[in-house]
């Protein structure tokens, strides 16, 4: 079976007119490419439609600042890629007067660009023969081959890497590595794919052996960790209190301050515990309204986050930000704080 181009001819029929195909310009593929990390084709096209036309070249990306680049990215989460994205626009505009690199070691070594990454912009934007590998592609791969080592192992990485690129055609790359990827995304789907309508059904090991629901195979489960956070907005005479993360998953972002308890316990039991009264040591806080528990799902976290409304007539002289409510939006903040700022611009709770 000429597996290749039966994956090209689906998807010449069934490709979807995404506004990152049929261009050549590294830039935009990598910014493509790093948005969709984590992220889903519908969510992440308006960002990039955005950033394209925010930033419309590597040296403008390279010139902005920080703030401005996290604000334009909020909302889609996982954070380091877009101080990834900006750190790296600056590297091309510093090393490389801002054309992006053409070699594939080149590009490899850029901050925040892995092996799938670097395949995907030599392949689209300079015709290498560089295969990528993505979920979907090891799912086509697992189940037409009958792979059933874990993806997530050393020798599974290995195995598919080596598979993906015996498979790719050296004269057309693009191409084909854009159809297998498509053909994941669409028709062989994680959940009952349509394997009554597959051109690759015939051959397929997974479907003749019965399969298609056990193939891929992961060998490891994700830990996830509970958080117990306690957000304070604080409001005095000048403001509300912000400050700047600069570690974590949030760092670069602004939040409220906040506390964080290993379970879940009683609003009565925060308000005598050491953390709230070091806090507020010599000042006198004036609790207005407790939220009700906001759930956030992140990939090895699920945050259950309650968010205090604040009164102090004293200032709060923690070194924060104070802000008018107004301003908050001009912040980059985490979809959980700006979930509850929603509620309150618009006086919901």
């Amino acid at each position: 079976m000429d597996f290749q181009n039966k994956i090209i001819d689906w998807y010449k029929v069934n490709k979807r007119d995404l506004p990152w195909r049929n261009i050549n310009n590294p830039y935009y593929i990598w910014l493509s490419e790093v948005i969709l990390q984590q992220t889903r084709v519908i969510q992440g096209t308006g960002y990039y439609l955005n950033f394209i036309e925010k930033f419309p070249n590597i040296k403008d990306l390279a010139l902005a600042k920080e703030d401005e680049v996290l604000r334009l990215w909020q909302g889609l989460g996982y954070y380091s890629r877009a101080r990834n994205l900006h750190f790296t626009a600056k590297e091309i505009l510093n090393k490389y007067n801002g054309i992006f690199p053409s070699q594939y070691d080149q590009v490899l070594s850029l901050k925040g660009v892995g092996v799938y990454t670097a395949a995907a912009i030599c392949s689209f934007a300079f015709g290498l023969p560089y295969a990528v590998v993505d979920g979907n592609v090891i799912r086509v791969l697992s189940r037409f081959f009958g792979i059933d080592i874990g993806f997530d192992t050393t020798e599974g990485k290995k195995r598919f890497q080596n598979l993906a690129q015996e498979l790719l055609p050296q004269d057309t790359p693009a191409i084909y590595n854009q159809a297998i990827m498509e053909f994941g995304a669409l028709q062989c789907v994680p959940k009952s794919p349509n394997c009554s309508a597959c051109v690759l059904q015939e051959f397929c090991a997974a479907y003749n052996t019965g399969r298609v629901k056990n193939l891929p195979i992961r060998s490891r489960n994700k830990k996830v960790k509970e958080r117990y956070l306690n957000f304070l907005m604080i409001h005095t005479k000048n403001g509300i209190c912000i400050r700047k993360r600069n570690d974590g998953i949030w760092k670069g972002l602004y939040e409220f301050p906040f506390i964080e308890f290993e379970r879940n316990i009683p609003d009565q039991e925060i308000l005598l515990s050491s953390t709230w009264k070091e806090l507020f040591s010599g000042t006198h806080p004036i609790v207005e309204e407790i939220s009700s528990t906001f759930t956030h799902l992140l990939s090895h976290q699920k945050i259950y986050a309650k968010f205090w409304r604040i009164y102090m007539e004293t200032d709060f002289n923690k070194g924060f930000l104070q802000v008018s409510k107004e301003d908050l939006f001009m912040y980059p903040v985490s979809r959980l704080m700006q979930r509850y700022i929603n509620t309150i611009i618009t006086n919901k709770n």
